[in-house]
């Protein structure tokens, strides 16, 4: 696992599964459903996860919780039938080809023929599937379920806190790898190596990350190319790394050499805007009001026109077990409540400098926003080695 930093228990124990499973118990009666039927494709995993305790592997797996009595796993592979097993959370773990429904069927069937069943992920279940899984339960209604984890998991325990302030320690270290990294004619996958070096050695088990450099024609980033740096350059990136199940992510620009006046007041922008969308982060706050406390900033200083959709996507998101979850945006009325993690980050393109990147990942606290990294926000300014 490589050298682990600070103390950080690694796996869930049987109090954090209790915990969840009574809140999914309790959305479910609120919801009038019969049982929960959670199905993970190998890029969303974060409900299988969530419930099983486990990492999934393969190219899918299942969880079924009944409204009374224990949860089933469903796995594809002997891997994650280890692997569900070790983290304890559910002892019924069962091997399931994906088109044969049938023992899937006959245990949801257990519970009732007649059966509301919410499904988390049914959006993501192939057409073949879903039509298997229809006639194995004909009498059975089945409902989208996915928004019910989603407002579960936006919600962290104290255990959820500090695996992500782990993962925030893992970014820390990071951006230090990363502007080490950013010489002139260092090239942009050479220093994305770095940075993979560094949190693999840190006990990170993956990372989400986009790079880009150059000046004003930069409007995004993108997975790194092999473009060489030169004097001059912003550099941007979101850093991700995932620790034990959960990511945290750190945005931030350098830039190679002294920065010119107009990279200056790119950064001044951007970093009134965090700090404005920092400032109203409070639980009851809703994503729309931090999305607009950033934009604000833009349109006082006359940046308005680029807070649209040509030039951004969203002023941050929430992190989890996924690593974009929930996005900020205007009109986007979710409710931030206690123990939400957000990352506020006004990422946009300006002809101030292009493309800039900056931002923090907080936990919603009763006194407001507490940050999950140390490095601060500074425009860092690479020195040039000779």
């Amino acid at each position: 696992m490589g050298r682990v930093m600070g103390s950080v228990i690694k796996g869930v124990g049987l109090e954090e599964r209790d915990l969840r499973f009574g809140r999914v118990a309790l959305e479910m009666a609120a919801a009038e459903l019969d049982g929960l039927l959670v199905y993970s494709p190998a890029w969303r995993r974060e409900n299988f996860r969530y419930l099983s305790g486990a990492p999934l592997r393969s190219s899918a797996g299942m969880v079924f919780l009944p409204a009374a009595g224990a949860a089933t796993a469903f796995v594809i592979s002997l891997e994650d039938e280890a692997a569900v097993r070790n983290a304890g959370f559910i002892e019924d773990v069962r091997q399931l080809r994906l088109l044969d429904i049938g023992p899937l069927g006959a245990r949801i069937r257990e519970s009732g023929r007649r059966l509301t069943l919410g499904v988390a992920g049914l959006e993501f279940m192939p057409h073949r599937v879903r039509r298997h899984l229809v006639e194995a339960l004909p009498e059975a209604k089945l409902v989208p379920a996915s928004s019910l984890l989603d407002r579960l998991r936006r919600v962290k325990s104290d255990w959820e806190i500090a695996q992500l302030r782990q993962a925030g320690r893992i970014c820390d270290a990071a951006w230090k790898a990363f502007v080490a990294a950013c010489q002139p004619g260092a090239r942009e996958f050479e220093i994305v190596a770095r940075v993979e070096a560094t949190l693999r050695m840190l006990g990170g088990e993956d990372n989400f990350m986009l790079i880009a450099s150059g000046g004003t024609e930069v409007r995004g980033m993108t997975p790194p190319s092999d473009r060489r740096l030169a004097i001059g350059d912003m550099v941007r990136t979101e850093l991700t790394p995932q620790w034990n199940g959960y990511w945290t992510q750190i945005c931030r620009t350098a830039v190679l050499g002294k920065p010119n006046d107009r990279q200056r007041r790119s950064f001044e922008l951007f970093d009134e805007a965090v700090a404005a969308g920092l400032a109203v982060l409070r639980p009851g706050v809703t994503a729309h009001e931090v999305a607009k406390a950033e934009n604000d900033v833009f349109r006082k200083h006359g940046y308005g026109d680029y807070c649209s959709a040509e030039y951004t996507r969203v002023r941050g998101h929430c992190l989890g077990l996924h690593f974009d979850e929930v996005p900020i945006l205007e009109g986007v009325e979710t409710v931030l409540e206690r123990n939400a993690v957000v990352i506020v980050h006004p990422n946009t393109f300006t002809p101030l400098a292009g493309y800039h990147v900056l931002g923090d990942p907080v936990v919603v606290t009763e006194h407001g926003a507490e940050k999950l990294i140390a490095t601060p926000r500074e425009f860092d300014q690479v020195p040039i080695d000779g």
